[in-house]
């Protein structure tokens, strides 16, 4: 193994140790001075030992650039905090999130698409279509315009992730108080493949600062925010999905024992009351998850996890994989990531559209 790869290694595994001895060992492997780029991650409890055999006033300004580095951190987690609860409060600006052109809800029945087994619906949300003011774009036109300024290795990642995802299984979270649960579940929806998620109650002023954020979940997610449990639920089973609510009852089914291939939306509830009375009673099943210990309930955004991880192995076993959608489908979800891709991507989509419009306007 060269110095290099065995440094690269070394430093890698940093996290994982706790003995001093043996960071600065590693430390020491530091090229004397550091390259520029490097970025030196250390315990948080880490206390530099300077060894006798080598001089290392380079390893220890590497390390003192790591407070550096800590702030930059502390700095990234209250913009991620503050993007989510912006967002929360905000329902415009979460509509404007959205790019492509969303199907309307009161016709969401005649929408809904037919699966391969021709029994059930599955609901797709975009039209074939990015409005550019006068102009229209299709997928394909999206995916053109901004082909070129993407990175190769982004654009395998949006493939990657949209081979992945699917709308056949939904997250609704209602009236969470702690901001870092919202956060976590976002996060915990983005990673499992769930690319929907609805939001019920939402009250900025209510939610607690805490270390527990969403790393940029909500800017690939499909969010949507309601007022009522009532109005959330009653458009949900017009896409066709059908309600389970998380509840310890008698009348509870475990989540081992369900079919997760049939489109269904997850409720969790809120983290002292749980599920309301009227989300209990307007849902079409309860589920739990089954307890082993002395207590009788996990926190919600853990629960939202095991409940989502359940849902896409159980789907993967029936099915053969999570992702579901259609290569028509995956087209226009590849130009909605793309468009949400930077603050440029708009105004090279509508630059794309103005030259369009020039070679179609016929010459006299």
């Amino acid at each position: 193994m060269s110095r290099s790869l065995l440094l690269r290694s070394s430093l890698s595994s940093l996290r994982l140790l706790r003995n001093s001895s043996s960071i600065s060992s590693l430390l020491s492997l530091l090229p004397n001075p550091p390259h520029p780029g490097l970025r030196i991650v250390l315990p948080y409890n880490y206390k530099l030992v300077t060894s006798t055999s080598r001089p290392c006033s380079h390893v220890a300004a590497a390390a003192a650039s790591c407070s550096s580095s800590e702030s930059e951190s502390e700095s990234d987690i209250n913009d991620d905090l503050s993007k989510v609860e912006h967002l929360l409060s905000n329902p415009d600006d979460v509509a404007r999130l959205m790019k492509m052109e969303r199907r309307c809800d009161h016709n969401a029945n005649a929408n809904a698409n037919a699966t391969a087994d021709g029994g059930r619906s599955r609901w797709f949300p975009y039209l074939d279509e990015f409005r550019c003011g006068a102009q229209c774009l299709n997928s394909a036109e999206v995916l053109e315009a901004l082909s070129p300024h993407i990175l190769d290795v982004r654009k395998d990642k949006f493939r990657n992730v949209v081979t992945n995802r699917t709308y056949s299984l939904c997250l609704v979270v209602e009236g969470l108080c702690d901001f870092g649960n919202v956060s976590a579940t976002f996060r915990s929806a983005d990673a499992l493949g769930f690319q929907s998620v609805h939001v019920v109650s939402c009250d900025s002023k209510r939610y607690k600062d805490n270390r527990h954020v969403s790393m940029g979940a909500e800017k690939w997610l499909d969010i949507e925010l309601w007022s009522s449990i009532h109005e959330c639920f009653k458009v949900l089973k017009s896409r066709g999905y059908r309600i389970a609510t998380t509840h310890v009852g008698m009348d509870a089914v475990s989540i081992y024992d369900m079919d997760w291939s049939h489109p269904t939306a997850i409720v969790v509830g809120n983290e002292n009351r749980g599920i309301s009375d009227e989300a209990l009673e307007l849902s079409d099943l309860h589920c739990s998850i089954p307890m082993k210990g002395m207590v009788d309930s996990f926190n919600v955004s853990v629960a939202a996890g095991i409940l989502m991880h359940h849902a896409v192995c159980d789907r993967t076993s029936r099915l053969g994989c999570h992702g579901d959608l259609t290569s028509k489908e995956s087209q226009i979800l590849l130009a909605e990531f793309s468009l949400r891709h930077s603050k440029s991507a708009l105004s090279i989509a509508h630059e794309y559209a103005k030259r369009k419009a020039v070679m179609c306007t016929p010459k006299l």
